[in-house]
């Protein structure tokens, strides 16, 4: 609602010195919140805007906000005054204590700390703006309250020098409320929107506090101690009791219990945990004793990397936001240029008194145009969108994906890791002739128990949760290529592909109808042969997300075209497309091949995202318009991509698009209440509804609702946070 602004910026921040400086933490480094190309390493103000800089990263104590301690201050002691000097020059000629001169003079001393003191930081950043060649909001502000307290000093002082239409009931007019009240009403803005903006930064404090302080480490004796978590080191052996917060990731150790990770992946249901599984840092155990070891600590933990995320993506600056500041800019200039012909206009045109009204309408067109508004109106639904994602799951890493991904109508999605668990899992054992289907999976097991790869792994955790017992593997041969051999109880054994059948001589006709059928419905098949003879088959597979379908057929209703593209064989990815409903699959491709596959689909005017996991989806994920990747796959494809899933499920796209397109349409709210607000009030305040209406705009009229503009586009933003 307030205006354009060229680099807009009003609120907050002064350079000022004599405002209390917030102490500097080591290491801390300080940006613009509108414009967050400017890093320092202490506090100051924006060299562009004037705004006060702000930590990258606030506290979660919530001690981030001197200029809000420093403003109600100014504003609190010296109402009053500005109180008694209104009410002095609106009814002291009512009163015969005091003459018109004499009431100058009273007025001048109450006004003086006002404009001296609770104005300092306006002044100190309308000085600057004009050093740095950046006309801004406090270009505005200072040069209407200057020139509105200047002249009535002058006025008081040297009535004399004034031509006589300037004089009126005894006096030159004067105008010493008007500019304590500017001043008054602009910090009380100022401090509305100070609180207002304190909550656009909730999420990042609501993440910091979800770290415990301390944490539990275990002693060699088995007895525990308690250590503040920045003591914790990677490999510690930690103790989560029950109703405790998971204080660092890691792995559980020992124990059983119910971990709920909503705050940070979304899932709105606990999570089991025992030995082996994962823990997030930051999570609420449930009702179980766990005892874990750290593996990541420090800035190395998901929810450390997740507050970076989501602070960068609050600090970056959507396209639309470039638009505004060129809009803003030129805005300034051109608000001087109307104040000044509307100063001449009715000096030198008006009625009597024409230089009174002058002064008047001048200073009000400067006030109700401080650039305010415009200059909040995307970085406030970006860090409310991007605070509101990161609790559903949903990490942005700019404004621009933000602002992009509304747009997206093609997805390109891998198969495994994004549609599947990227984890294989056992699907059957289909015994040969003799054999049976229990001792099969034993001898498997017992073959594959030292072999580190996921299809083993997947073997043996059957066998186990079958409670098989396993035998010790004699000989054992891995490296092939092919398969896997060894002895097994004295029996010579061998698990692999049907070429290694073949080496062996070995003949898999009598499994080979229902080995395809299994390859046909997306599993991989390893032939067991014993002692010369065939055994059996057995198959394993990536099963396909619990969460895929839905999420698909959500993506679907929106519009999307969806697209498999994978480095598996085409039969297996054929099946796990019929299995998710993709009719467009594309299998045995490459990692160049999948960034060919974008270019050509954006050259046929599609917008596309790409989904993905592995360091092989990369170039994919870089290449394509947003690139989505799962929070569980590798480093590698989340720093090539601008939208992190943290619990790699699909469904997180379907609210991405969903924020995606709230915060877009609440952006061009803001931007388009601003617009309106300037299009509307700077005619008003230069008086041109006067030859028709009569209607002149009141400076502290005009800086009330120039002040309550700002407040406004921060409260439309904030209605994000629950749409």
């Amino acid at each position: 609602m307030s205006e354009p602004h060229a680099h807009q910026c009003h609120h907050h921040g002064s350079s000022e010195p004599a405002a209390p400086a917030a102490p500097v933490k080591p290491g801390a480094r300080y940006t613009c919140p509108m414009h967050p190309e400017i890093v320092r390493d202490a506090p100051g103000s924006c060299p562009i805007c004037g705004m006060a800089l702000e930590p990258v990263m606030p506290s979660a104590d919530g001690e981030d906000a001197p200029e809000l301690r420093d403003f109600s201050r100014r504003f609190w002691w010296t109402l009053p005054l500005t109180l008694v000097a209104l009410a002095l020059a609106m009814l002291g000629h009512r009163t015969d204590f005091l003459t018109a001169g004499e009431r100058s003079w009273v007025e001048l001393v109450l006004t003086a700390p006002v404009i001296a003191w609770a104005a300092w930081p306006f002044f100190v950043r309308w000085a600057e703006s004009i050093a740095n060649r950046s006309p801004n909001m406090w270009t505005l502000i200072g040069t209407g309250v200057g020139a509105a307290y200047l002249y009535s000093v002058a006025a008081t002082v040297m009535p004399g020098v004034f031509p006589a239409s300037f004089h009126e009931h005894g006096r030159v007019g004067v105008y010493f409320e008007a500019a304590a009240v500017i001043v008054s009403l602009t910090l009380l803005g100022q401090i509305l929107e100070l609180r207002a903006r304190s909550s656009t930064s909730a999420a990042i404090k609501a993440l910091l506090r979800l770290a415990p302080p301390v944490a539990r480490r275990l002693r060699a004796d088995g007895s525990d101690e308690e250590i503040p978590l920045d003591h914790v080191h990677v490999g510690d052996r930690l103790r989560v009791r029950p109703g405790d917060k998971v204080p660092v990731d890691g792995e559980v150790l020992e124990g059983h219990s119910s971990v709920d990770e909503s705050l940070l992946t979304g899932e709105s249901l606990p999570v089991s945990k025992g030995p082996g599984e994962r823990l997030i840092g930051g999570t609420q155990n449930a009702n179980g004793s766990l005892v874990m070891r750290a593996d990541r600590v420090g800035r190395e933990t998901m929810l450390a990397q997740i507050v970076e995320l989501v602070a960068q993506a609050q600090r970056s600056r959507a396209p639309m936001q470039r638009l505004a500041d060129r809009v803003s800019y030129g805005f300034v200039l051109a608000v001087l240029g109307i104040a000044v012909a509307t100063f001449f206009a009715w000096g030198l045109l008006g009625p009597d008194p024409s230089w009174t009204y002058a002064v008047l309408n001048a200073v009000s067109v400067l006030i109700i145009a401080c650039p305010c508004a415009l200059g909040l109106a995307t970085p406030m639904s970006i860090m409310v969108a991007t605070g509101r994602a990161a609790t559903s799951g949903v990490l942005f890493r700019d404004a621009e994906a933000i602002e992009r991904l509304r747009s997206v109508d093609t997805l390109i999605v891998d198969k495994t890791g994004t549609l599947t668990e990227g984890r294989p899992a056992f699907r059957a054992a289909v015994p040969a002739a003799g054999f049976a289907e229990g001792e099969l999976l034993r001898l498997a097991a017992s073959l594959d128990a030292g072999s580190e790869h996921p299809l083993a792994r997947a073997i043996v955790a059957e066998a186990r949760k079958r409670g098989l017992s396993l035998a010790k593997a004699d000989a054992f041969e891995s490296g092939t290529g092919l398969g896997v051999r060894g002895a097994v109880e004295g029996r010579a054994l061998a698990l692999g592909s049907a070429a290694l059948m073949r080496d062996l001589g070995i003949p898999t006709a009598p499994l080979e109808t229902r080995a395809a059928d299994l390859r046909a419905d997306g599993a991989s098949v390893m032939f067991m042969a014993a002692d010369g003879a065939l055994a059996g088959l057995i198959a394993v597979a990536d099963p396909v997300k619990a969460t895929t379908a839905e999420a698909l057929a959500s993506l679907r209703r929106q519009g999307l075209r969806i697209v498999m593209a994978t480095g598996d064989a085409a039969a297996t990815a054929q099946a796990v497309g019929r299995a998710t409903g993709i009719d467009e699959v594309h299998g045995e491709v490459r990692p160049a091949d999948k960034a060919r596959l974008i270019g050509a689909l954006r050259a046929e005017g599609r917008v596309v995202a790409m989904a993905g996991d592995g360091i092989n989806d990369a170039p994919a994920l870089a290449a394509a318009d947003v690139g989505i990747a799962m929070g569980t796959g590798t480093d590698v494809a989340i720093a090539s991509s601008q939208v992190t899933l943290v619990k790699g499920d699909l469904r997180g796209i379907a609210r991405a698009r969903q924020i995606s397109a709230s915060t877009v349409r609440n952006m061009r709210e803001n931007l388009g209440f601003a617009l309106v607000y300037n299009a509307l009030g700077v005619p008003i305040a230069a008086g041109v509804l006067w030859p028709w209406t009569g209607l002149l705009l009141s400076p502290m009229i005009a800086a009330l609702a120039m002040s309550l503009s700002s407040v406004s586009v921060v409260g439309n933003a904030l209605r994000l946070r629950s749409s």
